[in-house]
């Protein structure tokens, strides 16, 4: 299957604007089989002061247009993310969705960021790991700060994902850290990874780009710079067992490890 990464930057302050640029690039990339958008693109992850007023509910104008444009293109749309009202609770919640322009899961960011941020202030985070049954294959879905943690990806690989997918608003100066997680979590877990980051400035803060796919072996495929631009990549999920067959250091975990101690 092919699989495209919308790597793109905020209209400053103009939601509106930035949705249809989001649309016209999901157009750009209907060769694919399978997109995916960055993290809280819609206003930009450093917006903190318009979380509240700009959060939807899942009949909202975002994922709504997101459901229009995955019929219209015919292809699997992982949503990005964006500010979700539930029940009073705010979450940086993102979708996966079919060619139908059905939701086929909806994951809500498990580790919230809280160096110069204030998402652990005004969010809730998520309390499932989630792994989508596709007619592509096994799919876990993560967010950004998530990267840092192992476990949540070792998780998803136990569930039977053979690909990642995360969006992201990885911010400079931190880009080593970026392309390490990035290559540590698809090869420790020999699973494909595709990653959508946030690039250009949003209130001060500047986004490092660099969104990439890897392969089980963790080797970069494609990556982009840190610019606007859409990356693709064809990818054979069956390569995941192939690689676990020929090195088999997934399959020699030891899984008492990952308990929690009595």
């Amino acid at each position: 299957m092919r699989v495209a990464s919308i790597q793109m930057s905020v209209v400053e302050g103009d939601k509106e604007k930035t949705v249809v640029k989001a649309l016209e690039n999901i157009k750009r990339a209907a060769d694919a089989d399978l997109v995916i958008l960055p993290e809280i693109w819609n206003v930009g992850f450093m917006s903190f002061d318009r979380y509240a007023s700009e959060a939807e509910d899942r009949e909202g104008p975002t994922l709504t247009a997101l459901r229009q444009a995955a019929r219209e293109a015919g292809i699997f749309l992982h949503t990005g993310s964006f500010v979700e009202k539930d029940n009073n609770n705010y979450f940086n919640s993102s979708y996966l969705l079919s060619p139908e322009g059905d939701i086929l899961a909806n994951y809500r960011k498990i580790h919230l960021f809280g160096h110069n941020s204030r998402e652990t202030r005004i969010l809730k985070p998520g309390k499932k790991v989630i792994v989508a049954d596709t007619p592509l294959g096994k799919i876990g879905m993560a967010t950004c700060y998530d990267l840092r943690f192992p476990e949540l990806f070792r998780r998803m690989a136990e569930k039977g994902a053979a690909l990642f997918l995360i969006c992201s608003a990885w911010p400079y100066p931190r880009l080593e850290h970026w392309i390490i997680f990035n290559r540590a979590r698809a090869l420790e877990n020999q699973c494909f990874l595709v990653s959508a980051n946030s690039v250009g400035p949003n209130l001060g803060t500047t986004f490092v780009g660099h969104s990439m796919m890897l392969n089980p072996w963790g080797v970069i495929l494609a990556s982009g710079g840190d610019e606007d631009v859409i990356i693709k990549s064809d990818i054979d999920l069956a390569d995941v067992q192939n690689a676990r067959d020929k090195f088999s250091a997934y399959n020699d975990r030891v899984s008492w490890l990952s308990r929690r101690s009595e």
